[in-house]
């Protein structure tokens, strides 16, 4: 017989510790304390530092997932990452979208005087120091990134992409208006501009969906803690309050809901229908043009699709082997569905030019400019993998057009 969760207390909120804002709320036997902060604030610091002196508190929670907790404790972490798996995983889009977070924490950091974060880390570090459990509760940020994408439309992505490559080497500071956004608001929400906060499901997965699952996250627990506090963003205050005082669902079930991501079709249909028009269209010219129109049609497919996937890699200063292996397998492209030709130029390049020790600990640093992209190594198979996509993506569609229109003429 399942035990029915005795109900939540009404929140209680105020002035907390330093000035800062909190909300208390009480369920289920345990009294949670969630102190909002600002990201870029020595006050947040102060506060968090002040509510663990004061005792009251058997465990400490934080708005980080392991990655990100990595990044913060541990300078090394980056030297630790296994670039050939990010790429057989197809990660290689979460991790950019990563460095673009880092190169907007940097920019903060050298701007403001204070890293990014750092009343997240210092929660986590006293945690540690004085012996109290830590619970990381954010949602991994690949995770939330690959929500994102799926939930928009093909046009949306692409002014999401070119926002955050845009961002990457941006040289101006941060405005003023950014900053006291991010004092109000959330770290992720800030590095995504203005796109965040005119996209409705934008906003929704970064904000909404983890107000939900850190709450779940905090009902999640399975230590014996009978006062938590819990040290997050002040954009989250409100949302995590009402989905701890109101959530009915088990919050294992919700968790694992909110950390899905849908497995795409291998190839979207737009695709399907190009590549049949293709194959369809070259097969037509060898049965009724002869071997010569037949030859022609095909040369106009390897040409492109190859040219333009070689192109890019080479845009990206590849290794001579790393344009062979783009040049040679994105003419492929329709008998390997899903596997994109960046892939496979990324995985010579990372074979051939080995990451160094230096290049994972420059990587912050050499993402913030275009010349430190292609100085550093881990960055520079991040951009062979990208431009071949994108060059490959332009050979398909050009290639494509060029053969419509001979069969037409």
């Amino acid at each position: 017989m399942i035990e029915a969760e005795s109900p939540a207390s009404a929140p209680i909120c105020g002035n907390g510790f330093a000035g800062q804002p909190i909300i208390e709320v009480e369920r289920d036997g345990v009294r949670y304390t969630l102190l909002g902060t600002a990201h870029v604030s020595k006050a947040s610091i102060d506060a968090v530092m002040a509510a663990i002196d004061t005792g009251r508190f058997d465990a400490v929670a934080v708005e980080l997932d392991e990655q990100r907790h990595k990044a913060l404790t541990n300078p090394d972490a980056l030297a630790q990452l296994d670039l050939v798996k990010v790429i057989r995983e197809r990660k290689i889009a979460p991790f950019a979208a990563n460095l673009a977070l880092a190169a907007y924490q940097r920019r903060l950091a050298e701007q403001l005087d204070i890293e990014p974060g750092a009343e997240l880390k210092a929660a986590a570090v006293e945690a540690a120091a004085r012996g109290l459990p830590l619970q990381l509760i954010d949602r991994d940020v690949g995770i939330t990134f690959r929500r994102i994408l799926q939930g928009l439309s093909w046009w949306d992505r692409m002014k999401l992409i070119g926002g955050l490559a845009g961002g990457l080497f941006a040289s101006e500071e941060v405005s003023e208006d950014d900053i006291e956004r991010l004092k109000e608001g959330d770290m992720l929400e800030s590095s995504f501009g203005e796109f965040a906060r005119d996209t409705p499901s934008l906003y929704a997965t970064l904000i909404d969906e983890r107000d939900q699952y850190m709450a779940a996250k905090l009902r999640e627990r399975g230590d014996s803690a009978k006062h938590v506090l819990a040290v997050v963003g002040a954009g989250h205050l409100k949302g995590m309050a009402r989905y701890l005082t109101d959530e009915q669902r088990a919050p294992a079930d919700l968790t694992e809901q909110l950390s899905h991501v849908a497995r795409k079709r291998n190839i979207p249909w737009i695709t399907i229908v190009l590549m049949l028009l293709i194959c369809g269209g070259i097969a037509w010219g060898f049965a009724q043009g002869g071997a010569d129109l037949g030859k022609d049609l095909l040369l106009q497919w390897v040409a492109w699709t190859g040219g333009m996937a070689g192109l890019g890699a080479l845009l990206a200063r590849g290794h001579v082997l790393s344009i062979l292996a783009a040049a040679i397998s994105a003419p492929l492209k329709p008998f390997r569905p899903g596997l994109p030709p960046g892939m496979f130029s990324a995985l010579v390049e990372v074979h051939l030019r080995k990451p160094a020790y230096p290049d994972f600990l420059a990587l912050r640093d050499d993402a913030q400019t275009l010349a430190g992209w292609y100085r550093n190594r881990v960055c520079r198979v991040v951009l062979v993998f990208i431009l071949t996509n994108l060059g490959s993506m332009i050979g398909v569609w050009v290639s494509g057009a060029a053969i419509i229109g001979k069969l037409m003429g």
